[in-house]
């Protein structure tokens, strides 16, 4: 079993982290970047996310981010009570359980913030993630058709939210 911590970013995981962004990006399969934003852009939002006690966690595994999961507000009054998350974990880490534990943590952090729901997006043929985050109580919302475009393949997206109180 792999050893590993879930942890609130800090300002010492921002270069790491970027990293692992740039890395689970450059797969093209599951997030909206194809290449990682720059550093000075992941040091932005990292310092956002502090800032506003937004819930951002890390996986670390010797000293290493080897994954994220972050629950982002919407700016405005009417959406003050929902987040987007938003997660990775770098290919040679999957399967083991820290995409959970990441979820768990910003789940509970976001609760304790006063978020009432949590919505992401997932790609269509994103099975095992859409299996973790129906066993983590997210329902199906709708699907976005074609709504992700790489060179001249469509992907549907499919809209997830969890709600609590």
């Amino acid at each position: 079993m792999l050893n590993y911590s879930i942890q609130p970013i800090t300002e010492a995981h921002i270069i790491d982290y970027s990293a692992a962004l740039d890395s689970v990006a450059r797969e093209h399969k599951y997030l909206a970047y194809l290449i990682g934003p720059s550093l000075e852009a992941s040091r932005r939002f990292v310092m956002e996310n502090i800032k506003g006690n937004r819930p951002h966690f890390v996986a670390i595994h010797e000293g290493k981010v080897i994954g994220w999961c972050d629950i982002t507000s919407f700016n405005r009054p009417v959406f003050a009570h929902s987040g987007a998350l938003g997660i990775g974990v770098l290919a040679a880490y999957r399967r083991q359980g820290i995409g959970n534990a990441l979820m768990l943590a910003a789940i509970e952090k976001a609760k304790s913030i006063g978020l009432t729901r949590i919505e992401l997006t997932v790609r269509e043929n994103n099975e095992n993630a859409i299996i973790l985050y129906k066993k983590l109580g997210f329902v199906i919302e709708g699907l976005h058709r074609n709504a992700v475009r790489i060179g001249n393949k469509y992907e549907n997206l499919i809209s997830m939210a969890l709600l609590f109180e």
